[in-house]
Protein backbone atom coordinates (compact mmCIF):
# COMPACT_ATOMS: atom_id res chain seq x y z
CA UNK A 1 0.00 0.00 0.00
CA UNK A 2 2.91 2.41 0.71
CA UNK A 3 4.88 1.87 -3.10
CA UNK A 4 1.05 1.97 -5.09
CA UNK A 5 1.33 4.88 -7.61
CA UNK A 6 0.16 7.99 -5.86
CA UNK A 7 -0.35 10.84 -8.75
CA UNK A 8 0.10 14.62 -7.54
CA UNK A 9 0.40 13.21 -4.11
CA UNK A 10 -3.64 12.72 -4.68
CA UNK A 11 -4.05 10.23 -1.85
CA UNK A 12 -1.74 11.55 0.73
CA UNK A 13 -3.68 14.73 0.67
CA UNK A 14 -7.57 13.22 0.77
CA UNK A 15 -6.12 11.28 3.62
CA UNK A 16 -4.30 14.26 5.52
CA UNK A 17 -7.77 16.36 4.72
CA UNK A 18 -9.35 13.70 6.20
CA UNK A 19 -8.18 13.28 9.48
CA UNK A 20 -8.48 17.66 9.42
CA UNK A 21 -12.03 17.69 8.32
CA UNK A 22 -13.33 14.68 10.74
CA UNK A 23 -11.03 16.08 13.67
CA UNK A 24 -13.37 19.24 12.93
CA UNK A 25 -16.06 17.69 13.35
CA UNK A 26 -15.78 16.32 16.53
CA UNK A 27 -13.62 18.91 18.13
CA UNK A 28 -17.01 21.37 17.20
CA UNK A 29 -19.57 18.92 18.82
CA UNK A 30 -17.64 18.51 21.78
CA UNK A 31 -17.10 21.90 22.04
CA UNK A 32 -21.39 22.43 21.58
CA UNK A 33 -21.58 19.93 24.92
CA UNK A 34 -23.18 17.12 22.84
CA UNK A 35 -23.26 13.62 24.29
CA UNK A 36 -20.85 11.25 23.36
CA UNK A 37 -23.05 8.90 21.07
CA UNK A 38 -23.68 12.51 19.05
CA UNK A 39 -20.00 12.74 18.99
CA UNK A 40 -19.35 9.39 17.27
CA UNK A 41 -22.35 10.07 14.88
CA UNK A 42 -20.73 13.39 13.88
CA UNK A 43 -17.36 12.01 12.89
CA UNK A 44 -18.76 9.37 11.04
CA UNK A 45 -20.92 11.66 8.95
CA UNK A 46 -18.04 13.98 8.34
CA UNK A 47 -15.92 10.72 7.15
CA UNK A 48 -19.02 9.45 4.96
CA UNK A 49 -19.03 12.75 3.45
CA UNK A 50 -15.24 13.29 2.81
CA UNK A 51 -15.04 9.31 1.46
CA UNK A 52 -18.50 8.59 -0.78
CA UNK A 53 -18.92 12.23 -2.30
CA UNK A 54 -17.53 11.66 -5.68
CA UNK A 55 -19.15 14.03 -8.17
CA UNK A 56 -16.90 15.04 -10.98
CA UNK A 57 -16.98 18.95 -10.26
CA UNK A 58 -16.50 20.50 -6.87
CA UNK A 59 -20.23 22.48 -7.59
CA UNK A 60 -21.68 19.23 -7.53
CA UNK A 61 -20.12 17.57 -4.78
CA UNK A 62 -20.89 20.59 -2.52
CA UNK A 63 -25.03 19.95 -3.60
CA UNK A 64 -24.77 16.28 -3.04
CA UNK A 65 -22.87 17.19 0.58
CA UNK A 66 -25.75 19.24 1.38
CA UNK A 67 -28.45 17.00 -0.15
CA UNK A 68 -27.05 14.18 2.65
CA UNK A 69 -29.29 15.11 5.53
CA UNK A 70 -32.41 15.62 3.40
CA UNK A 71 -31.66 11.60 3.15
CA UNK A 72 -30.01 10.61 6.32
CA UNK A 73 -32.28 12.60 8.91
CA UNK A 74 -35.35 10.76 7.73
CA UNK A 75 -33.69 7.52 7.89
CA UNK A 76 -32.28 8.19 11.13
CA UNK A 77 -35.75 8.79 12.47
CA UNK A 78 -37.12 5.88 10.98
CA UNK A 79 -34.07 3.58 12.87
CA UNK A 80 -35.01 5.26 16.20
CA UNK A 81 -38.75 4.54 15.97
CA UNK A 82 -38.37 1.04 15.32
CA UNK A 83 -35.92 0.38 17.94
CA UNK A 84 -38.07 -1.40 20.14
CA UNK A 85 -39.98 -3.36 17.28
CA UNK A 86 -37.35 -5.73 15.99
CA UNK A 87 -39.54 -7.22 12.83
CA UNK A 88 -40.71 -3.73 11.64
CA UNK A 89 -37.11 -2.63 11.67
CA UNK A 90 -35.73 -5.13 9.95
CA UNK A 91 -37.97 -4.70 7.26
CA UNK A 92 -37.22 -1.01 7.17
CA UNK A 93 -33.64 -2.35 7.45
CA UNK A 94 -33.92 -4.25 4.29
CA UNK A 95 -36.17 -1.97 2.41
CA UNK A 96 -33.14 0.85 2.93
CA UNK A 97 -30.76 -1.74 1.67
CA UNK A 98 -32.33 -1.86 -1.61
CA UNK A 99 -33.07 1.67 -2.22
CA UNK A 100 -29.58 2.97 -1.22
CA UNK A 101 -28.40 0.44 -3.54
CA UNK A 102 -30.83 1.14 -6.52
CA UNK A 103 -30.15 4.58 -6.08
CA UNK A 104 -26.69 4.01 -7.89
CA UNK A 105 -28.40 4.06 -11.06
CA UNK A 106 -28.21 7.85 -10.80
CA UNK A 107 -24.29 8.11 -10.84
CA UNK A 108 -21.97 9.12 -8.27
CA UNK A 109 -24.54 11.35 -6.20
CA UNK A 110 -27.17 7.94 -6.22
CA UNK A 111 -24.08 6.52 -4.87
CA UNK A 112 -23.38 8.64 -2.01
CA UNK A 113 -26.92 9.49 -1.24
CA UNK A 114 -27.23 5.54 -0.80
CA UNK A 115 -24.26 4.72 1.56
CA UNK A 116 -25.31 7.72 3.49
CA UNK A 117 -28.51 6.48 4.19
CA UNK A 118 -27.90 2.85 5.06
CA UNK A 119 -25.03 4.42 7.34
CA UNK A 120 -27.75 6.28 9.50
CA UNK A 121 -29.79 3.35 10.07
CA UNK A 122 -25.86 0.89 10.86
CA UNK A 123 -25.21 3.68 12.79
CA UNK A 124 -28.57 3.89 14.57
CA UNK A 125 -28.29 0.14 15.87
CA UNK A 126 -24.33 0.28 17.13
CA UNK A 127 -25.17 3.36 19.05
CA UNK A 128 -28.57 1.84 20.31
CA UNK A 129 -29.90 5.15 19.24
CA UNK A 130 -33.68 5.92 20.55
CA UNK A 131 -35.93 9.05 19.93
CA UNK A 132 -34.95 11.08 22.65
CA UNK A 133 -31.44 11.50 21.60
CA UNK A 134 -32.92 12.90 17.90
CA UNK A 135 -32.09 16.45 18.63
CA UNK A 136 -28.32 15.62 19.61
CA UNK A 137 -28.05 13.58 16.69
CA UNK A 138 -29.08 15.73 14.24
CA UNK A 139 -27.31 18.95 15.94
CA UNK A 140 -24.09 16.56 15.76
CA UNK A 141 -24.75 15.23 12.04
CA UNK A 142 -25.17 19.07 10.66
CA UNK A 143 -22.48 20.64 12.50
CA UNK A 144 -20.39 17.67 11.10
CA UNK A 145 -21.19 18.23 7.60
CA UNK A 146 -20.63 22.03 7.39
CA UNK A 147 -17.22 21.44 9.53
CA UNK A 148 -15.99 18.97 7.28
CA UNK A 149 -17.19 21.04 4.13
CA UNK A 150 -15.59 23.91 5.10
CA UNK A 151 -12.06 22.25 5.37
CA UNK A 152 -13.27 20.04 2.13
CA UNK A 153 -14.84 23.13 -0.07
CA UNK A 154 -12.90 26.16 1.90
CA UNK A 155 -9.56 25.23 3.17
CA UNK A 156 -8.21 22.59 1.08
CA UNK A 157 -10.12 21.86 -2.11
CA UNK A 158 -7.91 19.28 -3.94
CA UNK A 159 -10.61 18.69 -6.78
CA UNK A 160 -10.25 22.12 -8.05
CA UNK A 161 -6.97 21.75 -9.00
CA UNK A 162 -7.09 18.10 -9.51
CA UNK A 163 -11.03 16.91 -10.46
CA UNK A 164 -11.44 13.19 -9.63
CA UNK A 165 -11.92 11.06 -13.36
CA UNK A 166 -14.95 10.31 -14.02
CA UNK A 167 -16.09 6.83 -14.06
CA UNK A 168 -17.05 4.97 -17.58
CA UNK A 169 -20.74 5.63 -18.08
CA UNK A 170 -22.63 1.90 -17.09
CA UNK A 171 -23.54 0.02 -20.31
CA UNK A 172 -26.89 0.30 -21.64
CA UNK A 173 -29.42 -2.30 -20.26
CA UNK A 174 -33.04 -2.43 -18.77
CA UNK A 175 -34.71 -4.56 -15.92
CA UNK A 176 -32.89 -7.11 -14.35
CA UNK A 177 -29.95 -6.42 -16.50
CA UNK A 178 -29.30 -2.89 -15.34
CA UNK A 179 -26.46 -3.82 -12.77
CA UNK A 180 -27.52 -1.68 -10.24
CA UNK A 181 -30.90 -3.26 -10.02
CA UNK A 182 -29.50 -6.84 -10.02
CA UNK A 183 -27.30 -5.81 -7.08
CA UNK A 184 -29.98 -4.17 -5.30
CA UNK A 185 -31.85 -7.35 -5.44
CA UNK A 186 -28.25 -9.26 -4.89
CA UNK A 187 -27.83 -6.86 -1.89
CA UNK A 188 -31.18 -7.23 -0.06
CA UNK A 189 -31.19 -11.42 -0.27
CA UNK A 190 -27.64 -10.86 1.41
CA UNK A 191 -28.69 -8.47 4.07
CA UNK A 192 -31.63 -10.44 4.82
CA UNK A 193 -29.21 -13.59 5.11
CA UNK A 194 -26.97 -12.06 7.26
CA UNK A 195 -29.58 -9.91 9.36
CA UNK A 196 -31.58 -13.79 10.37
CA UNK A 197 -28.14 -15.65 10.60
CA UNK A 198 -26.39 -12.56 12.45
CA UNK A 199 -29.30 -12.00 15.26
CA UNK A 200 -28.90 -16.01 15.75
CA UNK A 201 -25.04 -15.72 16.17
CA UNK A 202 -25.98 -12.29 18.33
CA UNK A 203 -29.33 -10.42 19.03
CA UNK A 204 -27.45 -7.56 20.27
CA UNK A 205 -24.24 -7.10 17.13
CA UNK A 206 -26.05 -8.48 14.46
CA UNK A 207 -25.83 -5.30 12.29
CA UNK A 208 -21.78 -5.67 11.66
CA UNK A 209 -23.14 -9.27 9.55
CA UNK A 210 -25.54 -6.96 7.89
CA UNK A 211 -22.74 -4.36 7.01
CA UNK A 212 -20.38 -6.71 6.03
CA UNK A 213 -22.46 -8.00 3.32
CA UNK A 214 -23.75 -4.15 2.28
CA UNK A 215 -20.24 -2.75 1.83
CA UNK A 216 -18.90 -5.93 -0.16
CA UNK A 217 -21.33 -5.01 -2.66
CA UNK A 218 -19.93 -1.62 -3.06
CA UNK A 219 -17.98 -0.94 -6.13
CA UNK A 220 -18.23 -4.72 -7.80
CA UNK A 221 -19.94 -6.27 -11.00
CA UNK A 222 -19.09 -10.18 -11.11
CA UNK A 223 -19.35 -12.56 -8.71
CA UNK A 224 -15.76 -13.21 -8.83
CA UNK A 225 -15.40 -9.95 -7.94
CA UNK A 226 -17.77 -10.15 -5.12
CA UNK A 227 -15.96 -12.95 -3.61
CA UNK A 228 -12.72 -11.72 -3.89
CA UNK A 229 -13.81 -8.80 -2.51
CA UNK A 230 -15.35 -10.85 0.81
CA UNK A 231 -12.43 -12.72 1.04
CA UNK A 232 -10.32 -9.16 1.56
CA UNK A 233 -12.52 -8.14 3.87
CA UNK A 234 -12.54 -10.93 6.13
CA UNK A 235 -8.53 -10.93 5.96
CA UNK A 236 -8.50 -6.91 6.84
CA UNK A 237 -11.01 -7.59 9.55
CA UNK A 238 -8.97 -10.52 10.82
CA UNK A 239 -6.01 -8.75 11.36
CA UNK A 240 -7.38 -5.30 12.63
CA UNK A 241 -8.98 -7.52 15.65
CA UNK A 242 -5.29 -8.50 16.33
CA UNK A 243 -4.36 -5.01 16.37
CA UNK A 244 -6.74 -4.29 18.44
CA UNK A 245 -6.47 -6.56 20.85
CA UNK A 246 -3.19 -5.01 21.25
CA UNK A 247 -3.96 -1.23 21.04
CA UNK A 248 -7.45 -0.49 21.65
CA UNK A 249 -8.32 -3.04 24.65
CA UNK A 250 -5.52 -1.88 27.02
CA UNK A 251 -6.53 1.67 26.18
CA UNK A 252 -9.92 1.28 28.10
CA UNK A 253 -11.07 4.92 26.09
CA UNK A 254 -8.48 6.87 27.47
CA UNK A 255 -9.72 10.26 25.33
CA UNK A 256 -6.60 11.64 24.58
CA UNK A 257 -4.57 8.58 22.78
CA UNK A 258 -8.01 7.06 21.42
CA UNK A 259 -8.67 9.72 19.40
CA UNK A 260 -4.92 10.16 17.98
CA UNK A 261 -5.41 6.38 16.91
CA UNK A 262 -8.47 7.37 15.69
CA UNK A 263 -7.13 10.51 13.35
CA UNK A 264 -4.65 7.74 11.90
CA UNK A 265 -6.80 5.09 11.47
CA UNK A 266 -9.08 8.01 9.64
CA UNK A 267 -5.67 9.05 7.28
CA UNK A 268 -5.15 5.02 6.62
CA UNK A 269 -8.64 4.39 5.66
CA UNK A 270 -8.31 7.25 2.54
CA UNK A 271 -4.72 6.54 2.28
CA UNK A 272 -5.11 2.55 1.51
CA UNK A 273 -8.87 2.49 -0.10
CA UNK A 274 -7.24 2.28 -3.52
CA UNK A 275 -4.98 0.49 -3.72
CA UNK A 276 -6.03 -2.42 -1.21
CA UNK A 277 -9.30 -3.01 0.12
CA UNK A 278 -7.99 -5.68 3.05
CA UNK A 279 -5.70 -2.18 4.31
CA UNK A 280 -8.75 -0.36 4.55
CA UNK A 281 -10.72 -3.06 6.35
CA UNK A 282 -7.92 -3.27 8.57
CA UNK A 283 -8.04 0.67 9.65
CA UNK A 284 -12.15 0.53 9.68
CA UNK A 285 -11.53 -2.79 12.31
CA UNK A 286 -8.99 -0.65 14.30
CA UNK A 287 -11.23 2.28 14.73
CA UNK A 288 -14.35 0.48 15.22
CA UNK A 289 -12.45 -1.24 18.11
CA UNK A 290 -11.43 2.20 19.67
CA UNK A 291 -14.90 3.62 19.32
CA UNK A 292 -16.09 0.67 21.29
CA UNK A 293 -13.30 1.45 24.10
CA UNK A 294 -14.78 4.74 24.09
CA UNK A 295 -18.64 3.78 24.54
CA UNK A 296 -17.16 1.27 27.85
CA UNK A 297 -18.32 -1.86 25.97
CA UNK A 298 -15.04 -3.48 24.46
CA UNK A 299 -13.48 -6.87 25.63
CA UNK A 300 -11.69 -9.62 23.87
CA UNK A 301 -15.11 -11.23 23.21
CA UNK A 302 -16.86 -8.43 21.05
CA UNK A 303 -14.18 -8.74 18.68
CA UNK A 304 -14.32 -11.87 18.78
CA UNK A 305 -17.91 -11.48 18.34
CA UNK A 306 -17.01 -8.85 15.27
CA UNK A 307 -14.69 -11.63 13.39
CA UNK A 308 -17.84 -13.95 13.42
CA UNK A 309 -20.11 -11.23 12.20
CA UNK A 310 -17.66 -10.21 9.24
CA UNK A 311 -18.00 -14.11 8.41
CA UNK A 312 -21.75 -14.60 8.41
CA UNK A 313 -21.92 -10.98 6.20
CA UNK A 314 -19.37 -12.34 3.72
CA UNK A 315 -21.05 -16.19 3.44
CA UNK A 316 -24.45 -14.16 2.85
CA UNK A 317 -22.76 -12.13 0.04
CA UNK A 318 -21.56 -15.29 -1.40
CA UNK A 319 -24.80 -16.95 -1.91
CA UNK A 320 -26.48 -13.89 -3.22
CA UNK A 321 -24.09 -13.71 -6.00
CA UNK A 322 -23.84 -17.43 -6.35
CA UNK A 323 -28.11 -17.66 -6.18
CA UNK A 324 -29.65 -14.60 -7.43
CA UNK A 325 -29.25 -13.07 -10.86
CA UNK A 326 -25.55 -13.84 -11.00
CA UNK A 327 -22.96 -12.61 -13.14
CA UNK A 328 -20.21 -14.27 -13.97
CA UNK A 329 -16.49 -13.12 -13.91
CA UNK A 330 -16.15 -14.12 -17.50
CA UNK A 331 -19.28 -12.14 -18.68
CA UNK A 332 -18.39 -8.93 -16.71
CA UNK A 333 -14.72 -8.77 -17.92
CA UNK A 334 -15.75 -9.97 -21.85
CA UNK A 335 -17.81 -6.40 -21.33
CA UNK A 336 -15.10 -4.36 -20.14
CA UNK A 337 -11.96 -5.73 -22.67
CA UNK A 338 -14.60 -5.00 -25.90
CA UNK A 339 -15.21 -1.41 -23.89
CA UNK A 340 -11.39 -1.22 -23.78
CA UNK A 341 -10.97 -1.97 -27.15
CA UNK A 342 -13.26 0.20 -29.02
CA UNK A 343 -11.39 2.93 -26.99
CA UNK A 344 -8.41 2.24 -28.48
CA UNK A 345 -10.01 2.33 -31.81
CA UNK A 346 -11.47 5.66 -31.36
CA UNK A 347 -8.21 7.22 -29.86
CA UNK A 348 -6.46 5.93 -33.01
CA UNK A 349 -8.57 7.28 -35.49
CA UNK A 350 -9.06 10.87 -33.71
CA UNK A 351 -4.69 10.36 -33.60
CA UNK A 352 -4.94 10.01 -37.25
CA UNK A 353 -7.35 12.94 -37.88
CA UNK A 354 -5.41 14.57 -36.38
CA UNK A 355 -2.16 14.32 -37.85
CA UNK A 356 -4.07 14.42 -41.19
CA UNK A 357 -4.47 18.10 -40.63
CA UNK A 358 -7.84 18.25 -38.31
CA UNK A 359 -7.30 20.87 -36.31
CA UNK A 360 -10.78 19.61 -34.23
CA UNK A 361 -9.95 16.23 -33.30
CA UNK A 362 -8.89 15.67 -30.04
CA UNK A 363 -7.91 12.04 -28.70
CA UNK A 364 -7.01 13.21 -25.61
CA UNK A 365 -10.68 12.45 -24.00
CA UNK A 366 -10.31 8.98 -25.32
CA UNK A 367 -6.82 8.54 -23.50
CA UNK A 368 -8.63 9.31 -20.09
CA UNK A 369 -11.31 7.44 -20.79
CA UNK A 370 -9.12 3.93 -22.06
CA UNK A 371 -7.26 4.33 -18.12
CA UNK A 372 -10.24 4.36 -17.17
CA UNK A 373 -11.84 1.50 -18.98
CA UNK A 374 -8.08 -0.35 -17.75
CA UNK A 375 -8.57 0.04 -14.37
CA UNK A 376 -12.38 -1.72 -14.82
CA UNK A 377 -10.93 -4.84 -16.54
CA UNK A 378 -8.47 -4.88 -13.73
CA UNK A 379 -10.53 -5.36 -11.34
CA UNK A 380 -13.12 -7.74 -13.28
CA UNK A 381 -9.85 -9.93 -13.49
CA UNK A 382 -8.59 -9.61 -9.93
CA UNK A 383 -10.86 -13.09 -8.88
CA UNK A 384 -8.37 -15.42 -11.74
CA UNK A 385 -5.37 -13.26 -10.69
CA UNK A 386 -5.44 -13.92 -7.42
CA UNK A 387 -2.65 -15.81 -5.11
CA UNK A 388 -5.41 -18.23 -4.22
CA UNK A 389 -6.98 -19.47 -7.52
CA UNK A 390 -6.49 -22.53 -8.46
CA UNK A 391 -7.42 -21.71 -12.36
CA UNK A 392 -3.83 -21.88 -13.34
CA UNK A 393 -4.01 -22.13 -17.01
CA UNK A 394 -6.59 -19.35 -17.26
CA UNK A 395 -4.69 -17.24 -14.99
CA UNK A 396 -2.29 -17.18 -17.28
CA UNK A 397 -4.28 -16.23 -19.71
CA UNK A 398 -5.57 -13.99 -17.92
CA UNK A 399 -2.03 -12.05 -17.41
CA UNK A 400 -1.20 -12.01 -20.66
CA UNK A 401 -4.30 -10.38 -21.65
CA UNK A 402 -3.85 -7.47 -19.36
CA UNK A 403 -0.20 -7.53 -20.54
CA UNK A 404 -1.27 -6.59 -23.82
CA UNK A 405 -3.95 -4.74 -23.13
CA UNK A 406 -1.35 -2.33 -21.25
CA UNK A 407 0.45 -2.71 -24.58
CA UNK A 408 -2.06 -1.56 -26.10
CA UNK A 409 -2.48 1.45 -24.29
CA UNK A 410 0.62 2.43 -24.36
CA UNK A 411 1.18 2.68 -27.88
CA UNK A 412 -1.98 4.78 -28.05
CA UNK A 413 -1.27 7.07 -25.27
CA UNK A 414 2.07 7.70 -27.34
CA UNK A 415 0.78 7.71 -30.67
CA UNK A 416 -1.63 10.63 -28.89
CA UNK A 417 1.28 12.51 -27.94
CA UNK A 418 3.00 12.44 -31.67
CA UNK A 419 -0.38 13.69 -33.02
CA UNK A 420 -0.37 16.77 -30.57
CA UNK A 421 2.49 17.98 -31.98
CA UNK A 422 2.04 20.46 -34.42
CA UNK A 423 5.19 19.49 -36.00
CA UNK A 424 4.29 15.90 -36.56
CA UNK A 425 3.92 15.65 -40.41
CA UNK A 426 1.59 13.62 -42.47
CA UNK A 427 2.95 10.11 -43.87
CA UNK A 428 1.27 8.16 -46.90
CA UNK A 429 2.16 5.32 -44.87
CA UNK A 430 0.61 6.10 -41.82
CA UNK A 431 -2.50 5.58 -43.89
CA UNK A 432 -2.00 2.15 -44.19
CA UNK A 433 -0.69 0.94 -41.08
CA UNK A 434 -4.42 2.86 -39.19
CA UNK A 435 -6.15 0.82 -41.68
CA UNK A 436 -4.46 -1.81 -40.83
CA UNK A 437 -4.67 -1.68 -36.99
CA UNK A 438 -8.05 -0.81 -37.53
CA UNK A 439 -8.36 -4.20 -39.11
CA UNK A 440 -7.20 -5.88 -35.66
CA UNK A 441 -9.49 -3.74 -33.61
CA UNK A 442 -12.63 -4.99 -35.96
CA UNK A 443 -11.90 -8.85 -35.78
CA UNK A 444 -11.36 -8.21 -31.49
CA UNK A 445 -14.36 -6.04 -30.97
CA UNK A 446 -17.49 -6.27 -33.01
CA UNK A 447 -18.79 -2.50 -33.57
CA UNK A 448 -21.50 -0.68 -35.45
CA UNK A 449 -19.80 2.24 -35.76
CA UNK A 450 -18.63 2.93 -39.10
CA UNK A 451 -14.71 3.12 -40.08
CA UNK A 452 -13.02 6.04 -38.60
CA UNK A 453 -9.35 5.91 -40.27
CA UNK A 454 -9.21 8.59 -42.84
CA UNK A 455 -6.80 8.92 -45.55
CA UNK A 456 -3.48 10.87 -44.81
CA UNK A 457 -2.09 13.26 -47.20
CA UNK A 458 1.03 12.05 -48.28
CA UNK A 459 4.07 14.59 -47.20
CA UNK A 460 7.98 13.46 -46.14
CA UNK A 461 8.72 10.02 -45.21
CA UNK A 462 11.30 10.38 -42.50
CA UNK A 463 9.83 13.36 -40.89
CA UNK A 464 10.29 12.60 -36.84
CA UNK A 465 6.58 13.28 -35.79
CA UNK A 466 5.97 11.03 -38.66
CA UNK A 467 8.18 8.09 -37.72
CA UNK A 468 7.68 8.52 -34.05
CA UNK A 469 3.93 7.40 -35.45
CA UNK A 470 4.24 5.21 -37.67
CA UNK A 471 6.61 3.34 -34.69
CA UNK A 472 3.15 3.42 -31.98
CA UNK A 473 0.88 2.34 -35.03
CA UNK A 474 3.59 -0.87 -35.47
CA UNK A 475 4.03 -1.59 -32.25
CA UNK A 476 -0.08 -1.48 -31.61
CA UNK A 477 -0.97 -3.71 -34.59
CA UNK A 478 1.89 -6.18 -32.72
CA UNK A 479 -0.13 -5.95 -29.60
CA UNK A 480 -3.76 -6.30 -31.10
CA UNK A 481 -1.98 -9.88 -32.72
CA UNK A 482 -0.76 -10.83 -29.78
CA UNK A 483 -4.20 -10.01 -28.01
CA UNK A 484 -5.79 -12.23 -30.59
CA UNK A 485 -4.11 -15.88 -29.32
CA UNK A 486 -5.57 -15.69 -25.58
CA UNK A 487 -8.88 -14.24 -26.94
CA UNK A 488 -9.69 -15.97 -29.20
CA UNK A 489 -7.87 -19.25 -29.29
CA UNK A 490 -10.60 -20.37 -26.26
CA UNK A 491 -12.96 -17.71 -26.49
CA UNK A 492 -15.17 -19.42 -23.91
CA UNK A 493 -12.65 -20.21 -21.67
CA UNK A 494 -10.15 -17.30 -21.12
CA UNK A 495 -11.51 -16.41 -18.11
CA UNK A 496 -13.11 -18.48 -15.64
CA UNK A 497 -17.13 -18.69 -14.70
CA UNK A 498 -17.05 -17.94 -11.35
Amino acid sequence: MFVAPDPGRYRLRTGARAALGVGAAITVAELAGLPLPAVILGGLAALLALFTVGDPTVRRQAVTTALLPVVGFPVLALATALHSTPLARDAAFLAVVFCGVYARRWGARGQALGIFGFMQFFAAQFLHAVPAQLPALYAAVAMALAASGLVRFGLWCIERRTPPPAGPAPADARGLARPTTRQAFQATFACAVALGVGQIVSDERWYWAVGTAWWIFVNTASRGETLVRGFRRVIGTMAGIAVGLLVAVPLHGAPAPTAALVAVCVFGIFYTAAPSYSWMMFFVTVMAGLLYGLLGVLHPGLLALRFEQTLVGAAGAALAVALVLPVTTHAATDAWIQRALLCVRRCTAESARRLAGDDGADPAPHVAELELLLGKVRVSVAPLLHPLSPLRARKERARLVMAHLDDCARQARGLAEVAADPDASHDARLTAACRRVETALLALAASEEPPVAGDLAAGPHHHPGAERALAHLHDLEAALASLARPLQDEPRGVFAKV
